[in-house]
C-alpha cells in the first residue's frame, strides 16, 4: 500500500510536534518559505511566533529549554537570518541546554553559483553546534531533523539543520516514526556506599563545613534542605542555582562572587570543607588553599575541573543526598552555622534599609523589594545581564514555586525580554517578569511588539541608570576613565504605550507603590497586554561581594575602612563573620 505524500516541510513540522514542541520562533524569508509553509500546514499543533529579530528568537528558544527542559526551536533564513541566530545558540551551548536551529539555504539549483545571500553556512555553525548538517534530498529532511533533536537532548547542546528551500517544498512519502522520542530519559548514577561513608566521616571531622550546590541539584530541593539541617551546613549556590534551596531559609547564604552576598563570601572563605554538588562553578578555583574539597557530579569530565578534589563522587545529586540522609549521624547546630545565620540576617536587614530610602533617588534595591512584595508564589523571572542581575539574584523571592532563567555562562545582554517572552508562552497562566537594565533592554526592545502581538502580559521592568553599570564598576577598580559607558535615557514607558503595550514611569517609592497597585488591578481584570515599568534609578555602584575585606583577623584596618566606606556597610550593622563567631564562642564557652 502506497503512503500518502506530503510536502517535506510539513513532514518536518510533524516531527517537531511528535517531540512535544508546540511553538517555534523565527522570521520567514525567500530561502525558508517552503519550510514555513510546512509550519502552516501543522498550525493547529505548532505555533509560529514571529519575532522581530532572529537573535531574540534564538535567545527565547534557549530560555524555553532552560525553563522547561524541553528543546527550544528557532529558525532563520540563509545569510543574515542564519548569522543573527548565533548569539542565542551560543547562549544555549554555554549553558548546556538543547536547542534546534533550522536554517534556510538557497535552492539546490543555484547553490555554489554566488547567488544573492547564498553562502556556505555549515562552517559558521561548526563551533556552536554539536550536530550540524545540510540535507541533500527532500526525503532526508524529517530523518535528519529527528536525528538532530535526539543529538541535542543527548549532548545537552545545539543542533543545526540547513535546508535548501526547494527541498522542503517537494512531496515525499512520510508517515511518522515508530521510534519513541524519549526526550526525558537519562541514566541515573547511584553513589557508591564507600563514597557516602567517607563523605559523612569528613563532615563529622570538619569545624567549618559548607554545602555548595549548582544546577545539578535542581530536582533535589527537599533533600538539600534536609542535608543542610541534618549536618548543620550553611548552603551556598551558584547564581543560576539560586532558589533550589528557599532563599529565605536561615541556612541559605546566597552566592559567592559579584552576583553574590557578603555572608556567602565570608562563609566560603572561612570554610575548612566544601561539599561541592552538581556544579562546575568556574570561580571555585579562587577558594583559599588548604580547604578540603568533596566534589559530587554526574559528569566524569567535570570532576576536578575547577578545583582539585580530595574526594570525588560520580553520582546524581538527588541520589547522593538521599544516601546521606539514610545515615544515623546528625550534627547539632554549630557556632559556625549560627554565626553564618546572623551574618545573613544582618545582610538582609541592610538591603532592606537601602530599599526603603529614596531621599537621594530611587534605588534598584527599592524596585526589587517592590517586585518581591508583588510577585506571586509561582512567578517566573527572566533576567538580563549586568548590575540588574546582581540586584535580582540578591533580592528576588525564590522561596516557594518561583523560577527564573538567566544567561549564566555566556552572559549576553538582551536576554531578559526574550526570556520573559518564552516564559509567558510556556506558562500562560503564571505571572511573568523580565528584569533588565536600560542597556540590555535597548538591544531587544523592538520585540516588545512580539509580546503585544501574541497577547503576552509580561511585566517588563527596566532599571534605567543611563550607564553600562557592570562595566562602570570594572573601570572604577582599574582607575580608568568612565569612557564609552554613558547611555542617553529614553521614556521607555511612552515608547511602550506607542507600541501597544502599557507603560508606567516611576522615579520614587510613592510612584512605585502606586504603579504596582495599578499593575495588580490590571492583572485582576484579566489584562493580556505586556507592561513596561520604566524605573528611573540613581546610578550607584552596587556592592562587590566577590571580595569582601572586612575581617580584622585577615585584613588591615585601612583596607577594611575603605571597603566599608565605599559601600556604606558600618561595622555596627554588618560585623565580620569572625566577629560574630567570636561573640558566640564567648557566650557559649560551656557548650
Amino acid at each position: 500500500m502506497e503512503m500518502t505524500k506530503i510536502k517535506a516541510g510539513q513532514a518536518l513540522a510533524q516531527v517537531l510536534v511528535d517531540w512535544n514542541i508546540d511553538h517555534i520562533y523565527g522570521i520567514t524569508a525567500d530561502s525558508i518559505n517552503n519550510t514555513v509553509d510546512g509550519f502552516y500546514q501543522e498550525k493547529d499543533h505548532l505555533k509560529y511566533i514571529q519575532v522581530r529579530h532572529e537573535e531574540v528568537g534564538a535567545l527565547a528558544a534557549a530560555a524555553d529549554a532552560k525553563l522547561t527542559g524541553t528543546i527550544g526551536v528557532s529558525f532563520g533564513s540563509a545569510g543574515p537570518g542564519a548569522v543573527h541566530l548565533l548569539n542565542g545558540l551560543y547562549d544555549a551551548k554555554m549553558d548546556h541546554v538543547p536547542v534546534l536551529a533550522l536554517v534556510g539555504q538557497s535552492a539546490t539549483s543555484i547553490m555554489n553559483t554566488n547567488f544573492f545571500q547564498e553562502m556556505n553556512q555549515d562552517p559558521i555553525f561548526a563551533d556552536v553546534a554539536e550536530f550540524h548538517k545540510q540535507v541533500t534530498t527532500a526525503e532526508q529532511i524529517p530523518y535528519v531533523v529527528d536525528e538532530a533533536i535526539r543529538s541535542a537532548y543527548a549532548t545537552r547542546s545545539v543542533s543545526v539543520v540547513i535546508i535548501p528551500d526547494d527541498l522542503s517544498g517537494q512531496d515525499i512519502e512520510f508517515d511518522g516514526f515508530k521510534t519513541a522520542s524519549l526526550s526525558g530519559s537519562q541514566q541515573v548514577l547511584m553513589p557508591k556506599s564507600d563514597d557516602v561513608q567517607q563523605t559523612i566521616a569528613t563532615l563529622k571531622a570538619a569545624q567549618h563545613p559548607v554545602l555548595w550546590i549548582g544546577k545539578g541539584a535542581y530536582n533535589a530541593r527537599q533533600e538539600v534542605i534536609a542535608v543542610s539541617e541534618k549536618f548543620s551546613l550553611p548552603v551556598l549556590s551558584t547564581a543560576p542555582a539560586t532558589g533550589i534551596m528557599p532563599t529565605d531559609h536561615p541556612n541559605f547564604m546566597g552566592s559567592r562572587g559579584r552576583l553574590g552576598t557578603k555572608p556567602a563570601f565570608e562563609v566560603s572563605q572561612a570554610a575548612d570543607l566544601v561539599l561541592f554538588v552538581g556544579t562546575n562553578f568556574p570561580f571555585a578555583r579562587y577558594l583559599p588553599q588548604g580547604i578540603k574539597f568533596i566534589q559530587v557530579n554526574n559528569n566524569l569530565a567535570d570532576l576536578g575541573k575547577q578545583h582539585d578534589a580530595d574526594i570525588t563522587v560520580l553520582a546524581d545529586a538527588k541520589e547522593f543526598f538521599q544516601a546521606l540522609l539514610q545515615s544515623e549521624v546528625t550534627i547539632k547546630p554549630t557556632k559556625f552555622l549560627k554565626a553564618a545565620q546572623r551574618d545573613k540576617q544582618n545582610w538582609n536587614r541592610w538591603l532592606k534599609t537601602i530599599a526603603t530610602d529614596d531621599q537621594g533617588g530611587l534605588t534598584a534595591e527599592g524596585v526589587l523589594e517592590a517586585i518581591k512584595d508583588n510577585a506571586t508564589d509561582d512567578a517566573v523571572f527572566g533576567l538580563d545581564v549586568g548590575n540588574n542581575t546582581e540586584w535580582a539574584i540578591r533580592q528576588l523571592p525564590l522561596n516557594k514555586q518561583q523560577t527564573f532563567t538567566m544567561s549564566a555562562w555566556y552572559g549576553t545582554m538582551g536576554f531578559g525580554l526574550p526570556a520573559g517572552l518564552a516564559a509567558q508562552l510556556n506558562y500562560p497562566k503564571k505571572q511573568v517578569w523580565s528584569i533588565s537594565g536600560d542597556g540590555g533592554y535597548a538591544m531587544v526592545m523592538p520585540d516588545l511588539l512580539t509580546e503585544v502581538k501574541y497577547h503576552l502580559p509580561v511585566i517588563n521592568v527596566v532599571l534605567e541608570n543611563k550607564v553600562l553599570g557592570f562595566i562602570q564598576h570594572e573601570k572604577l577598580l582599574a582607575n580608568q576613565a568612565p569612557y564609552g559607558i554613558d547611555l542617553i535615557g529614553a521614556d521607555w514607558a511612552k515608547m511602550a504605550d506607542n507600541m501597544g503595550a502599557i507603560g508606567f514611569k516611576v522615579t520614587n517609592l510613592k510612584e512605585l507603590k502606586a504603579t504596582f497597585q495599578k499593575v495588580t488591578q490590571l492583572q485582576q481584570n484579566g489584562n493580556r497586554l505586556p507592561i513596561v515599568i520604566d524605573a528611573k534609578i540613581k546610578n550607584v555602584d552596587p556592592i562587590d561581594t566577590s571580595f569582601v575585606p572586612v575581617d580584622p583577623e585577615n585584613f588591615d584596618a585601612d583596607t577594611i575602612a575603605k571597603y566599608r566606606e565605599r559601600y556604606g556597610i558600618a561595622e555596627a550593622d554588618q560585623p565580620a563573620l569572625s566577629q560574630l563567631l567570636n561573640e558566640l564562642k564567648g557566650l557559649c564557652k560551656g557548650d
